[in-house]
C-alpha cells in the first residue's frame, strides 16, 4: 500500500535511501500502558540472521594475514517526508515508522489534539491495518526547553492522545507500547528553533506485515 500525503498539506516530497546496520532488540507490548522506560527507544528487529560465510573459500581472495569481519545484517531504509518536515515516514525491511511534528497535532504546551489531527492519525491507522500489524509503538518527544520532568509528562500525554485516536480505527486485538521520552533522543540540533521543532514529535512504529510494499517533538 502506497502512502500519499494530502495535497492540501504537501508541496513537495523529498526521499532518501540509506543503508544502515540494525541492532537486534526486544519488543514487549502492553495494552495502552507504558512499560518502565528503557535506556533507549526499542529499535527494529531484523527479519533473518546474517548469512554464513566460509572464511576459507578460495573465491574470497583475501590478502595474506587478512580475516573476515563479523557478518552483519544490513537493512535498506527509505525515508519520505513532506517539504516542511511535518510528516515523515521511514520504511525498512522489517518496520514502518511515522513521525508527526507536535505542532500539527497539538496546541502550544498542550496534549489536546487539534481539529486536523484526526485525519492525519487515521491515515497511519489505515497503514497499520494494511500491514496487518498488531503491536504498535507510540512514543512522544519534546525539545530541551523547560524542565525535563515537564517534558516527560507532556510527551507521555501526547503519546497517549495519539494512541487513543489510533485505537478508534483499529481492531481490538492491537496492543500498544506507549512512552514519553521528554528531550531524550533528539533527531535534530536543539540550538535552533528549526531543530527544536523537529524534536517535538510523536512517533508511531510497527512491524511490516505481508501487505504489498509501501513507500511510506515540544515542549512548546
Amino acid at each position: 500500500m502506497s502512502f500519499t500525503f494530502s495535497p492540501s498539506r504537501v508541496a513537495c516530497l523529498a526521499s532518501a535511501t540509506l543503508t544502515a546496520a540494525l541492532l537486534v532488540t526486544g519488543f514487549s507490548a502492553t495494552n495502552a500502558h507504558a512499560d518502565p522506560d528503557p535506556s533507549a527507544p526499542p529499535g527494529s528487529t531484523t527479519s533473518s540472521p546474517p548469512p554464513t560465510v566460509d572464511g576459507n573459500s578460495p573465491g574470497l581472495k583475501l590478502g595474506d594475514g587478512s580475516t573476515l569481519a563479523p557478518a552483519r545484517v544490513l537493512d535498506i531504509k527509505s525515508v519520505v517526508e513532506d517539504l516542511g518536515g511535518e510528516e515523515r515516514r521511514e520504511d525498512t525491511n522489517s518496520d514502518v515508522k511515522f513521525a508527526l511534528q507536535a505542532e500539527v497535532l497539538f496546541g502550544k504546551d498542550s496534549a489536546k489534539l487539534n481539529s486536523e489531527a484526526a485525519s492525519r492519525i487515521k491515515a497511519i491507522a489505515d497503514e497499520i491495518t494494511a500491514q496487518k500489524a498488531t503491536k504498535i509503538r507510540v512514543f512522544g518527544f519534546t525539545d530541551d526547553l523547560g524542565s525535563y520532568e515537564h517534558g516527560k509528562v507532556l510527551s507521555k500525554k501526547r503519546a497517549d492522545a495519539v494512541q487513543q485516536e489510533l485505537n478508534k480505527s483499529l481492531d481490538s486485538n492491537v496492543t500498544f507500547e506507549i512512552r514519553g521520552y521528554s528531550e531524550d533522543y533528539p533527531i535534530a540540533d536543539n540550538d535552533s528553533e528549526e531543530g527544536r521543532k523537529k524534536n517535538r514529535r510523536v512517533e508511531v512504529s510497527f512491524p511490516r506485515g505481508d501487505a504489498p510494499d509501501a513507500s511510506p517533538s515540544s515542549q512548546t
